[in-house]
């Protein structure tokens, strides 16, 4: 089970992308919404009482939900930054620069698709069947390269 947990309602676009993938998957998730500011206790029974397996954090501005959940559990903490303010990179520099030890990963920038993509990639390690899914959406990827390449090709003649 996943967690898409978020920093406050305005992150949701960003959290319907990762959803949006973990559905696809047919993964058990929950999404909550929790301030690492405004709620911090809030944020912490949500973790401490979790039975998920991943975490994956939105949050913009000073983005400091992922650092805030990964202080509370050893479990994997995806981060993902959102372009509120200086186009994202001050909510990415905050997920990067977590202190030696507590370690978020992070992708890029409104990009909680591929959020969800790496927390399944954590999952399919003990769930064969998520990593034949994951073959399969690969192999869906390369084929529309494929045939866009075709495409472009015949435009050009």
């Amino acid at each position: 089970m996943i967690c898409v947990i978020m920093g406050s309602e305005s992150d949701v676009k960003i959290a319907e992308k990762a959803v949006n993938v973990l559905k696809e998957f047919g993964v058990e998730f929950e999404v909550r919404v929790a301030s690492a500011h405004r709620t911090p206790e809030f944020v912490e029974e949500i973790v401490k009482n979790s039975k998920v397996e991943v975490f994956i954090a939105i949050a913009g501005l000073a983005a400091h939900l992922p650092g805030v959940v990964a202080s509370l559990t050893t479990k994997p903490v995806i981060a993902v930054p959102v372009n509120a303010k200086l186009n994202g990179l001050d909510a990415l520099l905050s997920a990067v620069q977590m202190p030696p030890g507590i370690p978020v990963a992070c992708v890029g920038v409104d990009r909680g698709e591929n959020a969800a993509i790496l927390a399944l990639e954590i999952l399919a390690l003990k769930d064969e069947n998520v990593a034949k899914k994951l073959e399969e959406y690969r192999e869906k990827m390369k084929k529309k390269v494929y045939a866009s390449d075709e495409k472009v090709r015949e435009m050009f003649k």
